[in-house]
Parts: structure tokens; sequence; C-alpha cells
């Protein structure tokens, strides 16, 4: 009896405190503090390229975090998805994955990744990928993170080990998972189509320039933020 009224007396002296301006609000600054909402961002070298624009456009309204390494195609994603997602409680998960999956790759190419769309091999068909993509979106689901997919940038013609198109076709077949899983889609192919030859890094590379990067960020915080205003 004589704890519980000493536990009450403690309270309302506490109150009477930062009521009166004598006893800062701070007291209490272990108990309420908010934490920034939790954004991973899974994906390949474009994804790593935008990222750190990410990271600014967003300082202050949440912390933003790239999966360790490269996420390469589907295949690796499955293998390494727990050790991606690892303890922590991610509130937003904006995913991709595609460029590696539609890769042709030969061992005999002496091309950078040993790309090569004559003689090489597909890494995974659109089978292959969307049965991978399905139990990646299973897996991320778990987590109870809200979900954002980003359509796999263009591939522009001339490239080593990739077809100009096929980024379209798995697309498609990435849509058609997130339609049915009700997962928003960030369609950064759209986005990027129209505006290659003014950000494509050089003829025949998937990848871009800083001001290309900037450019694909500012589209994937639009779609964080949507998400964050709804967490908040």
């Amino acid at each position: 009896m004589k704890v519980k009224m000493h536990r009450r007396r403690f309270i309302q002296s506490i109150i009477w405190g930062i009521v009166s301006g004598i006893m800062p609000v701070a007291v209490f600054a272990n108990r309420t503090r908010i934490s920034l909402p939790r954004v991973l961002i899974i994906g390949d070298s474009i994804s790593i390229g935008y990222t750190p624009f990410v990271v600014q456009m967003l300082y202050g309204k949440a912390e933003v975090v790239h999966n360790e390494g490269n996420a390469q195609h589907t295949a690796t994603g499955l293998k390494m998805i727990d050790e991606w997602l690892g303890n922590t409680r991610w509130d937003i998960i904006h995913f991709n994955w595609g460029l590696w999956d539609l890769a042709y790759r030969s061992t005999s190419s002496k091309v950078y990744g040993n790309r090569d769309k004559v003689n090489g091999t597909l890494t995974h068909s659109l089978e292959e990928y969307g049965k991978n993509l399905n139990r990646l979106v299973e897996r991320l689901q778990k987590t109870n993170a809200k979900l954002i997919w980003a359509n796999t940038s263009p591939v522009p013609p001339g490239e080593a080990g990739r077809i100009s198109g096929d980024a379209m076709k798995y697309n498609a077949v990435a849509e058609d998972i997130m339609e049915r899983n009700n997962i928003p889609i960030n369609d950064l192919y759209s986005y990027m189509i129209n505006h290659m030859d003014k950000y494509q890094i050089k003829y025949g590379d998937v990848h871009f320039t800083e001001e290309g990067y900037k450019f694909l960020a500012k589209e994937v915080v639009k779609y964080i933020e949507i998400e964050i205003s709804i967490l908040t």
C-alpha cells in the first residue's frame, strides 16, 4: 500500500514539475522518444547508386540503409534475405530484382561480369524469375513492413549481356505478383525510359551518371514518403 502511494506521489510530483516549468520534459525522454521510420532498400547496383541520395533527401525523416553488397539476382536474394533483414524491425522495404536475372553470362566472356548475350546462358527464365520472386515476396511479407516494389530500369541497346526490351517482360511478371499481393509499384522503368540519353553513363551501359541517380532517387523518395505519412 505504501509502495503504491509513494509511486503515485512521485508521478504527481513529476507532472506538477513539468506543468510549473521546474522540471524539463526530458525526464520522459527514454519513454516517449519516437524513433525515425526504418527503411531498407534491397537491390542491385542501380539501387546502390541512388541510395546515398535517398539517404540525403530523407535525412531527419527516416533511417535509410541498403542491404549489404549487391542483391544481384533472385536466387541470391533467396540465399541472403534472412541475413539482410537481420533482427531489425523494418517499417518500409523498397526492393527490386531483375537486371541480373535477365542477364546472359558465359565463363569464356572477357566482358565485365562475363556478360555475353550471344553465347551466354540466361541467368533465370521468366518462369524461374516469377517463382523466385513469389518466394521472396512471401518472406518479405512476414516482416510486416510496408513493401514497395521497384520495376527494373531500362536495358539500353548495345548492352553486352542483356537484350533491350527484356526488362519490360520481367517487369510484367513482377507486376502481376505485386498486384496480386497489393504491393505498390514504383515504375522506375517508365520514369527513366525517356531520359536515357540524358542520364545513361555511356552507350550500352545500364548504369547512370550522378545526376541520373539523383533523378531516380527523387522518385524513390516520393514513394517512401507516401508510406512514411501513413505511418505517422
